[in-house]
């Protein structure tokens, strides 16, 4: 009879084999719009994790408790989401006239890999009060009241984003009336403008594919094997991006995280449809290495407006908004909506043509409101077309951001033998 069954004590405690101890590193958890990540000062990492390689990579997933083949990251600080599998190294600009350098990285959950292909649109509202808090930014440019305005090099994509943060006496404000769909409680706002947010430059093997529309079409048609032919916008703005209309793969726009989340065969369409997209945006070379950049491209269905309820149960006018959006992010439908993948609601929103502008009403227009699944998000963009090409200065959105715990990270030294 086994030990289960025959009511017998287990064996009695041996001595402990010797494994490397835990290392403690400095970090923040911040919430940033819809997101949550581990923030990190460049100079606090080990010094082995202080470039970029295995080292930097197996911190951040023991970190946030990846590979979980359970897929909960019980063993980290993440919590087995997208939107919280997440972590930011910050750094004292390197860059003329910008005050910090922020690096992305979006960790699998179920796999050991990080992807640095893109930014975080959401983290990026707290990169300016968490670069003031790490003591990044010369105390000279904080004023006592007001408004700090902090330029942020984006280092994934390398790209300029500035961030508006309320001060009150000398600290950062982070308390305060504005709400954010998808986040329970009030915060203080944090403006950003997105400048330049198309054509991403490729950095830290970010290649995003070069102009704002790629394949030089405001609609392409995509031909994919086992779906069909679909109508696409294929932008490159904030994050590359796939817009499909959600009547062509039979939703309305207005599904919740559930109806697609809990449909496989869904998930493995979108994931097909990904690739195919991907690859005629030159993001990646062959199909198959789509599966190696998870964060990028995004994927996402418009439709036109009409009324739904949101996932906190709020009733959403089809009157409140301009259209509906869904997004997915890392293989899921998101909860709300990707920071980044507003920037390029918004900027293929300012293009007359774009699926997402019909879905809009067409016509000229330097704002929208959109439907998420959490409910609504009003972003704008200053775009203009010059000699027959579409040129977007800024993006612009408000998020809100808050230090949720700081301290010091614990992880098993031996990741510091990653190879």
């Amino acid at each position: 009879m086994n030990d289960s069954t025959s009511g017998t004590l287990p064996d009695s405690p041996r001595d402990p084999q010797r494994f490397a101890p835990q290392i403690r590193i400095p970090a923040t958890y911040l919430r940033g719009g819809t997101s949550k990540g581990v923030f990190f000062r460049l100079q606090d990492l080990p010094e082995a994790a202080q470039q970029p390689g295995p080292v930097r990579d197996a911190i951040l997933l023991r970190t946030l408790g990846s590979p979980d083949p359970y897929g909960k990251q019980i063993d980290g600080m993440g919590n087995a989401s997208s939107s919280t599998s997440k972590a930011v190294i910050l750094s004292p600009s390197s860059h003329p006239d910008h005050d910090v350098d922020y690096l992305f990285g979006q960790v699998a959950i179920d796999q050991a890999f990080v992807d640095w292909s893109g930014n975080c649109g959401n983290l990026s509202a707290a990169v300016g009060p968490c670069a003031i808090h790490m003591g990044l930014i010369d105390q000279a440019r904080i004023p006592h009241q007001g408004m700090a305005t902090i330029r942020i090099w984006q280092a994934n994509i390398g790209k300029t984003i500035v961030a508006y943060v309320p001060i009150t006496d000398g600290q950062v404000q982070e308390t305060g009336g504005f709400t954010l769909d998808g986040v329970t409680f009030p915060a203080a706002e944090v403006a950003l403008e997105f400048l330049d947010p198309a054509d991403e430059g490729a950095n830290d093997g970010a290649d995003s594919g070069g102009a704002m529309f790629p394949t030089g079409h405001l609609v392409d048609s995509l031909d994919v094997p086992g779906v069909g032919r679909l109508a696409a916008t294929l932008i490159n703005a904030g994050i590359p991006t796939i817009f499909l209309n959600a009547a062509d793969l039979g939703y309305t726009g207005c599904e919740l995280q559930d109806a697609i989340n809990n449909d496989p065969a869904a998930l493995a369409r979108f994931e097909t449809i990904r690739a195919h997209g991907a690859l005629r945006m030159g993001l990646i070379q062959r199909l198959e290495d789509a599966a190696t950049r998870q964060h990028t491209p995004k994927i996402a269905l418009v439709a036109p407006a009409q009324s739904y309820t949101a996932s906190s149960g709020k009733a959403i006018a089809a009157s409140d908004i301009n259209l509906l959006v869904r997004a997915l992010s890392m293989g899921k439908l998101h909860h709300a909506m990707m920071g980044t993948a507003a920037v390029a609601i918004a900027t293929a929103a300012a293009v007359p043509g774009t699926l997402v502008n019909q879905a809009a009403g067409g016509g000229a227009r330097n704002a929208v409101r959109f439907g998420h699944p959490s409910g609504t998000l009003r972003v704008g963009a200053e775009a203009q077309c010059t000699n027959g090409s579409w040129q977007v200065t800024k993006a612009l959105m408000s998020r809100s951001a808050r230090i949720l715990m700081e301290g010091w990270v614990r992880v098993p030294g031996d990741v510091l033998n990653a190879r």
